[in-house]
């Protein structure tokens, strides 16, 4: 590869890599040692397509969400099966996965502006600008930027628009999936928004369970189903439709805490 060579939003490639290298090395312990992230699905990573895949996902930091699929993308490529074991994956890693991010997410600060070279396509918010709810056109831009990324490699987006949960799935996601016809990962996530702080970039809370979820492709319809067929869907694939806010009884959840602390010490006698 030489070294100058770029992709097609012009970023060096020998620069994205050494970045993902080293975002890599830094951010492993905290999927690994200080809290554990629980993988299912990962293999079905290796039999996606080079080209043309959307992963849905919900979402709950800014940037620990991010990281965490690129730790696991990468990880099951080079033969990891639900695991993140051994950061050596990361020497080599997949050049072509972009993430969609709002552009002042990106512009807050020194680390989000670096961050950004590893794959972010930025995209101005429709609904939403500087903590003040707006109502503007989607700029055509934006869009030719995420099939130019679609046609390059794997994009990831959240749908929501926003770390709230149970918040509704923007359409936008829809029209995409129907004119460029995408494969559509569905990814799950919990547990970020307790590990980290919002922006995912400061460890809130140690041994906290993590998981992630990837599912197998969905099946659209993509002539006939309609958009907001589409988006009803994706609510449930990725767990936020309304009818996931259930009342959970005392007895599930002194069962689920049992089972985090047994996991915690699988964690800890877990050696990497």
């Amino acid at each position: 590869m030489p070294i100058f060579k770029r992709n097609p939003f012009g970023h060096i490639l020998f620069i994205k890599k050494w970045l993902i290298r080293i975002f890599g090395v830094v951010s492993h312990g905290r999927y690994r040692r200080f809290n554990s992230l629980q993988i299912e699905g990962s293999e079905i990573i290796r039999d996606l397509p080079e080209t043309n895949v959307l992963f849905v996902s919900n979402h709950q930091t800014y940037f620990a969400d991010v990281a965490a699929m690129l730790h696991v993308f990468n990880a099951s490529l080079k033969g990891r099966v639900d695991t993140l074991k051994n950061v050596g994956y990361i020497w080599h890693p997949k050049l072509n996965i972009y993430y969609i991010a709002a552009s002042e997410t990106m512009k807050s600060g020194f680390l989000p502006k670096v961050f950004a070279y590893t794959g972010s396509i930025s995209i101005d918010r429709t609904w939403r600008s500087a903590g003040k709810e707006v109502n503007r056109q989607v700029k055509m831009s934006d869009i030719s930027n995420i099939k130019k990324a679609l046609d390059d490699g794997w994009v990831i987006t959240f749908p929501q628009g926003t770390t709230k949960p149970f918040r509704p799935i923007r359409r936008g996601t829809a029209h995409i999936i129907k004119t460029y016809k995408p494969v559509v990962i569905p990814i799950v996530i919990d547990g970020f928004r307790r590990s980290f702080d919002k922006k995912g970039l400061l460890i809130k809370k140690r041994n906290i369970l993590q998981s992630m979820v990837i599912k197998p492709p969905m099946e659209i319809d993509y002539k006939n189903d309609t958009v907001e067929e589409i988006v009803k869907r994706i609510e449930i694939e990725i767990e936020q439709d309304p009818s996931f806010l259930k009342v959970i009884p005392a007895e599930e959840i002194e069962e689920q805490e049992k089972l985090n602390k047994l996991r915690e010490w699988g964690v800890k006698n877990d050696p990497s």
